[in-house]
């Protein structure tokens, strides 16, 4: 079984922008992040442990600017807390791992999907192509990304 954690040699290489984001609860501009766009078949793992959290068939575009998914690939990798911040109520999503801050979660996502949408920073993600899961520790995940090819 695969261990995921947060080490100091991951943090220190993390640039300012995924610093600011996965350890200080920051949020990258809307429209600006390098994963929005991404149609690739593959996963999207934490940027500091490797965690698997979302798969790219449950990506789509929301029009939040930001990566947009309806489910964790790995549902206890994704902890929901309570965000009080900014004056309103929301719930907060962050690796259970390694402790990054990932987004948000809102109950306004395609209703035939189960009508959640996670709406996740790109500089907490690093994304894994399905060519390259298998060789990266990944492969139990193959079954549940779609070959877009």
């Amino acid at each position: 079984m695969t261990r995921y954690t947060k080490s100091p040699e991951a943090i220190a290489a993390l640039s300012p922008e995924e610093y600011h984001v996965t350890q200080e609860n920051g949020t990258e501009r809307p429209g600006t992040g390098k994963l929005l766009h991404n149609n690739q078949p593959g996963i999207y793992v934490d940027i500091v442990s490797g965690e698997p959290l979302f798969a790219s068939s449950d990506k789509y575009e929301s029009g939040c600017g930001w990566p947009s998914f309806t489910k964790p690939i790995e549902p206890a990798n994704v902890q929901e807390f309570e965000d009080r911040s900014l004056g309103m109520i929301r719930t907060e999503v962050r690796s259970k791992h390694g402790d990054s801050h990932l987004g948000h979660v809102f109950p306004d996502g395609p209703r035939d999907r189960g009508g959640m949408r996670y709406c996740i920073n790109s500089a907490a993600l690093r994304f894994v192509h399905r060519d390259d899961m298998e060789a990266e520790g990944y492969g139990d995940y193959l079954d549940q990304v779609e070959d877009f090819a």
